[in-house]
């Protein structure tokens, strides 16, 4: 089984959505403090994992995009900017991350998780899409009836964040938020022995205290937020250890079923 961890590395707009106006230092703060949690557990658990990663916060902070690199992680692009887009966005964050990392861009992730056009992507020169969680939830996502699994679009691989094989719950940011991890992980565990691999997703700023007026966030974001949420995906990474679980990156995944040139 293969466990696809990946994270959003993005400027930290979340409160805008909620009345909240944060220049673009403030939300660079937490967004910085995540990544370098994130990446501190990972060398602690010895885990590979891939990064979609915005330009802005890229341009931001090119020592940790390198700290990621050179750990064997893998870069991918989450566009431009988080809070806004435009079709040359894809070509030019692909060079842009590029450009930065000294390393091929293969993968793009839709700022949080909109619909785009696969052709679009494919012209952009990506060779996946993880734009797709094949779920509903209300005032985000209609997808129930999309494939949940990895398919081909053409020539471009799609790749979708996880949900249950049955009823379709999403295995996402929210969930290990929200959710006892005893039953996040029954629910990851019996998704990975049904599809043989699981892809989850979640951002830095998760791994620093939301509980700030500042921030002005629901509940159901900031629970669990900070230490706590370290030790919440730690849990679940030991668990998958247990299980001989395979960390790998999107790319060394899809290259399983068809070599990348």
């Amino acid at each position: 089984m293969h466990l696809l961890l990946s994270f959003d590395i993005e400027e930290f707009d979340t409160p805008n959505e909620y009345g909240k106006s944060l220049s673009f230092e403030e939300q660079m703060i937490p967004s910085i403090q995540g990544t370098k949690q994130i990446l501190a557990l990972l060398t602690q658990k010895q885990i590979k994992a891939t990064f979609f990663c915005t330009v802005r916060f890229a341009q931001y902070a090119p020592d940790l995009i390198n700290e990621m690199v050179n750990a064997g992680h893998e870069v991918a692009s989450h566009g431009i900017s988080h809070s806004t887009f435009t079709l040359t966005d894809l070509a030019d964050s692909k060079q842009a991350l590029e450009l930065i990392t000294q390393h091929p861009v293969y993968g793009f992730r839709m700022a949080r998780m909109m619909k785009i056009a696969p052709n679009e992507i494919e012209k952009a020169g990506y060779h996946y899409d993880s734009s797709l969680n094949p779920t509903f939830l209300p005032g985000r996502y209609n997808h129930y009836f999309q494939p949940r699994t990895i398919f081909r679009n053409e020539n471009l691989w799609q790749i979708p964040a996880s949900v249950t094989p049955y009823l379709r719950i999403p295995l996402f940011w929210l969930s290990l938020h929200n959710m006892p991890v005893k039953l996040y992980i029954k629910l990851l565990t019996k998704t990975l022995q049904h599809d043989g691999y699981a892809v989850i997703y979640f951002h830095p700023w998760e791994f620093v205290d939301l509980h700030q007026a500042k921030f002005g966030l629901p509940h159901y974001i900031c629970t669990h937020s900070g230490d706590p949420f370290t030790s919440r995906l730690a849990t679940v990474i030991d668990q998958a250890k247990t299980q001989n679980c395979v960390f790998m990156t999107f790319t060394e995944y899809i290259a399983k079923h068809q070599p990348i040139q």
